[in-house]
């Protein structure tokens, strides 16, 4: 319907001004509540070509849509603004075009699309995903079906961070304190075992630091810490395993494997996945060598103990380590390495790097060192920076054991959902099979939703009894109409309806007709979330899709209602509310149930 309308505007600048223009310069919006009329055009840019005031050029075109275009049934003038009110029968006929496309505001991914690849996850192996990672992990699906829906390729991937001295510290705990346990011994999930013994190391180290620091009190906490014995061990670790050596290679193969089963549960529990995985134990390697070439162009410098650095004080930044002293390498130097192996892997368009915003100076540096190294993408790379995520008691610390694990939160999450379903009566006359899929999808639909909703680069507090509400801004609501519309359909068929049919002369009440008008923004909305990354785009919208619907069930009938043109018309207009819903609520990882 916007289309044809602004291709009668653009016929109407040209027979009133003469003038060509392309109709992606016109503005054509819902039209404001207080104002009369359906569809607003903004007349400003106009102004220019019409030699007019706003008044006049908006009077001129509105009388020849009135004219010309057989939607147009009237229109009034406010200021430089527009508003018309279109027939009846465009409703009708919008709404049919969006039944007619199961997938309505999904762009086909043609052959020749952009690729873009979303980096998201990132885990450390020495830990079990929390809720930091859930919010990420969330983030970066979200993103990536969006941007397929917009009709991209897109490549999801991970990069897992599985070296590096964090990971010997949960090894040399388990040397210490393990006694031989294996997830299968003690009945822990591989990485929570592992994360177990990562704050053990913590543990230890403090037990040290204190020691020191109570035996010469001039020592400060900060090299307390690096002289600790523990400590130490842990670096000599990590240099034995860059070295290759068969007894830490073979403890680093045995505790990732026991990580990587772990994470892959999660992962699945939490429908997220990825089309390629790489580990940070290939690429940085690549990365080494791509530093040491810097390194002989003269890009990068080497400091007396050996140290090797990057001088971007010209470029407004500051200097960054590249390899330590001992020739270790540290988080840039992965990144740089597993950049080149992307880039030689996928004929990349965008990158798009899902990662929070305490990491935006080490974007910005990265973007400056791959361009320094020659690298096209460097300068186009996409810092998807986003928000911390707290619970109401405060900030999460894992190297003291108090992040909220992303599996006890899943299953706090079911377990409320199913109490309160269970209290609410939502799951009276379904089989146990049934209530137990069922809370599984309000437990985590209302998890994802919550964060979700949010604007990805705010902070924001999760709080899980928030979440689960069946009123509100809410998954478990979205969830419940989408159930109740589904009811409605059910009833309607075995009751015997045959919808044939629709009347394009059906009058139809400014609730209906908005609601059309909703539907057919989710296209434009799509976009926008596309081109802003920005999944709460899509949440919010299915809010006021969902809440609007409520509206119109509570005031106008619909199996009851003699006139059975508008029963029909009722009953398309529902079932398509049922599909955007599900679709929209797809593009967020989310399920909607049936019955409810």
């Amino acid at each position: 319907m916007e289309e044809l309308i602004l291709k009668y505007v653009v016929e109407a600048v040209k027979s009133l001004y003469g003038a060509d223009i392309d109709s992606s310069s016109l503005s054509l919006s819902k039209t404001k509540k207080e104002f009369e009329g359906d569809l607003t055009l903004v007349v400003f840019p106009l102004l220019k070509i019409s030699r007019q005031k706003p008044e006049d050029t908006a009077e001129s075109i509105g009388a020849y849509l009135n004219k010309n275009c057989s939607a147009v049934k009237d229109y009034n003038v406010i200021k430089g603004f527009l508003n018309l009110s279109l027939a009846q029968n465009c409703w009708i006929d919008t709404l049919l075009q969006i039944d007619a496309n199961p997938l309505y505001g999904f762009k086909e991914v043609a052959e020749n699309a952009p690729l873009y690849m979303v980096e998201y996850s990132s885990p450390n192996t020495n830990k079990p995903l929390h809720l930091g990672h859930v919010r990420n992990n969330l983030l970066g699906y979200s993103l990536s079906k969006i941007l397929e829906a917009n009709g991209y390729k897109v490549v999801k991937t991970n990069i897992v961070n599985d070296r590096g001295v964090h990971i010997c510290k949960s090894m040399l705990a388990w040397l210490k304190h393990g006694n031989g346990a294996t997830p299968e011994s003690t009945g822990i999930k591989g990485d929570h075992l592992v994360g177990d013994y990562y704050v053990a190391f913590d543990k230890d180290l403090k037990a040290e630091v204190q020691a020191i620091m109570a035996a010469d009190s001039t020592i400060q906490e900060d090299d307390a810490k690096r002289n600790a014995p523990i400590m130490k061990e842990a670096q000599e670790m990590l240099r034995k395993w860059e070295a290759c050596d068969p007894d830490v290679r073979a403890l680093w193969q045995k505790m990732n494997t026991w990580v990587y089963a772990g994470f892959d549960e999660t992962y699945k529990r939490l429908g997220v996945s990825f089309d390629k995985i790489y580990y940070e134990s290939d690429t940085y390697l690549v990365g080494k060598k791509k530093v040491t070439e810097g390194l002989e162009k003269g890009l990068f410098y080497r400091r007396d103990d050996g140290s090797v650095w990057a001088n971007l004080t010209a470029d407004g930044l500051d200097e960054k380590l590249l390899l330590r002293s001992d020739g270790t390498s540290v988080y840039m130097t992965q990144d740089i390495g597993t950049a080149t192996l992307r880039f030689s892997d996928y004929p990349i368009d965008k990158m798009i790097y899902v990662v929070g915003n305490e990491q935006d100076y080490h974007f910005k540096v990265l973007s400056l060192l791959l361009d320094k190294l020659g690298f096209s993408f460097g300068k186009d790379l996409v810092h998807f920076s986003y928000g911390m995520v707290e619970l109401p008691e405060g900030k999460m610390k894992s190297r003291e054991g108090t992040v909220v694990d992303a599996d006890d939160l899943m299953d706090e999450m079911v377990d409320t959902a199913t109490r309160i379903s269970g209290e609410l009566g939502k799951l009276d006359g379904l089989s146990k099979d049934e209530v137990s899929r069922t809370c599984e999808m309000i437990g985590l639909g209302a998890l994802k939703y919550f964060i979700l909703k949010v604007d990805p680069r705010k902070n924001m507090t999760f709080n899980p009894k928030e979440s689960i509400d069946f009123n509100g801004n809410t998954g478990p609501f979205i969830q419940y109409t989408h159930a109740r519309i589904k009811s409605v359909l059910r009833k309607a068929e075995e009751s015997g309806i045959n919808i044939g049919a629709l009347d394009s002369n059906t009058e139809l009440s400014d609730k209906e007709i908005s609601l059309v008008q909703t539907l057919a923004a989710f296209p434009s909305v799509l976009a926008q979330a596309g081109a802003e990354y920005s999944p709460s785009l899509i949440a919010n919208y299915t809010y006021d899709l969902v809440k609007q619907y409520n509206q119109f069930y509570h005031d106008c009938q619909i199996l009851k209602e003699e006139n059975n043109a508008l029963r029909d018309f009722r009953l398309v207009l529902s079932a398509n509310v049922a599909k955007i819903i599900k679709n929209a609520m797809s593009l967020l990882g989310i399920d909607v149930p049936d019955k409810m």
